[in-house]
């Protein structure tokens, strides 16, 4: 079975091509325009051995909230695709990350539900050309449009080392959650739905 995805969305804010294989090797080639952005992407894909490549234009002269929303938009799209019935996936995993003094939680339920809960915050406003709360708002964007239930805390001192353990958090927790369970053949629900 190959679990892969290619979702393009163009809008007046953002273009945005991304190709997805949840079976990876952690390889990715992304380009976003805001490097701070680049690098969390490529630790999501190297910490959820997920191959991602992400190319965007979008409307940095403004800032990049609709850069790093839309990117999340497509990347939970291509998640649902590269999915398709869930067909033997584990559905449910946690994982907390630490980063120095900084700590993040992540957990999912690959549910087809989509819902979101967020505990905590971040110590500086931006790092670079990233504003903080985007990286809240990236998993919220995400959770709305995988089908994900997600909750997510983050706690430190650092806004740098709580968006990364943020981001590392949520590539392992959907590495482990979207792993094929051997002894599973079906959809893990008693809907036989997800």
């Amino acid at each position: 079975m190959t679990r892969t995805a290619a979702v393009s969305r163009e809008t007046a804010e953002t273009t945005i091509d991304l190709t997805l294989d949840v079976d990876g090797d952690g390889d990715a080639a992304v380009d976003t325009g805001v490097g701070f952005f680049d690098h969390m992407l490529e630790a999501f894909a190297k910490h959820g051995l997920f191959d991602l490549t992400v190319d965007c234009d979008g409307d940095l002269h403004v800032d990049d909230h609709h850069t790093v929303e839309d990117v999340a938009i497509v990347l939970g799209e291509a998640f649902g695709e590269a999915l398709g019935d869930k067909r033997g996936i584990r559905r449910f995993a946690d994982r907390t990350v630490p980063l120095d003094e900084a700590v993040a939680s992540v957990v999912v339920d690959v549910s087809g539900r989509p819902h979101f809960e967020f505990d905590g915050g971040f110590s500086q406003a931006s790092i670079g050309e990233f504003t903080s709360d985007m990286a809240r708002h990236f998993a919220l964007s995400l959770a709305m449009n995988a089908g994900l239930t997600l909750h997510v805390s983050v706690e430190g001192e650092n806004a740098h080392h709580e968006v990364e353990a943020l981001f590392k958090a949520l590539a392992r927790t959907m590495d482990d959650a979207t792993r094929l369970d051997e002894r599973r053949s079906d959809t893990p629900s008693t809907k036989g739905d997800l």
